[in-house]
């Protein structure tokens, strides 16, 4: 694996938009040294901790280098950083070079990849593109979770290494291709199921799958719809 380098860390503010709904859209870069607990980095915050955050999903890190893509995907669309709600941003690692249960160490840190990240509504731009997060969720340029196996201070001059990889088949961008692009097929769904490392949510939804035969509704996800006026505020706001 070449040599990982951390561009910017991002943190952000949860703000109330009415409708009981809030948001932590625009994350700042940070460029001072930050504590890094088990539920994230101090001062970060999520708009809905029920889907964002907590033990499973403590750090979210987006490869820079699909950026580029994006740029010439849409160039109408603006795609300053943080444009995927990131916490850390890098050159060097993407889905396909990453895999669940792999742990990294950040200067005194110890972060272990937990699961890849699904791409929700908040991502969606109204009037420029609606449906990004669905987009996004077929390219597999989704970027990932870590939970934190040794809390400390991080920064972005701080080194970023692998140190040890336990699951070398089940990459992220396998494990996304399992999940969302061949979300039935019962090989890949058993391969999810059975790797501890992977988040307990992920290998629940594997699991259920596998019982009963059936694909979870997505739409809530990807489109917003059961806060379908919240939704439309959200994205006038931070189109």
């Amino acid at each position: 694996m070449k040599q990982v380098e951390i561009q910017g860390v991002f943190i952000g503010k949860a703000e109330e938009i009415g409708g009981g709904l809030s948001v932590a859209q625009r994350k700042q870069r940070v460029d001072h040294r930050l504590w890094l607990w088990p539920q994230g980095l101090g001062q970060d915050e999520q708009g809905d901790a029920r889907f964002h955050g907590g033990p499973e999903r403590a750090l979210h890190h987006y490869p820079a280098e699909h950026y580029e893509h994006w740029q010439a995907l849409y160039p109408q669309l603006d795609w300053s950083r943080p444009s995927f709600g990131e916490n850390l941003s890098s050159q060097g690692l993407t889905e396909a070079q990453v895999c669940i249960g792999d742990v990294f160490r950040w200067g005194d840190v110890l972060l272990q990849v937990s699961q890849p990240r699904s791409p929700c509504y908040r991502l969606n731009r109204q009037g420029l593109h609606p449906e990004l997060a669905q987009v996004v969720q077929d390219s597999g340029r989704c970027g990932w979770f870590y939970r934190v196996l040794k809390p400390g201070f991080v920064s972005a001059e701080l080194p970023f290494e692998l140190v040890q990889r336990s699951y070398p088949s089940l990459s992220v961008a396998r494990a996304l291709q399992h999940f969302y692009h061949s979300p039935m097929e019962r090989a890949g769904l058993q391969q999810l199921q059975l790797c501890p490392a992977l988040s307990a949510r992920w290998r629940e939804i594997a699991a259920q799958r596998l019982r009963g035969g059936r694909l979870e509704n997505w739409s809530a996800r990807l489109l917003g719809l059961p806060l379908e006026g919240a939704v439309a505020e959200v994205e006038r706001r931070y189109a």
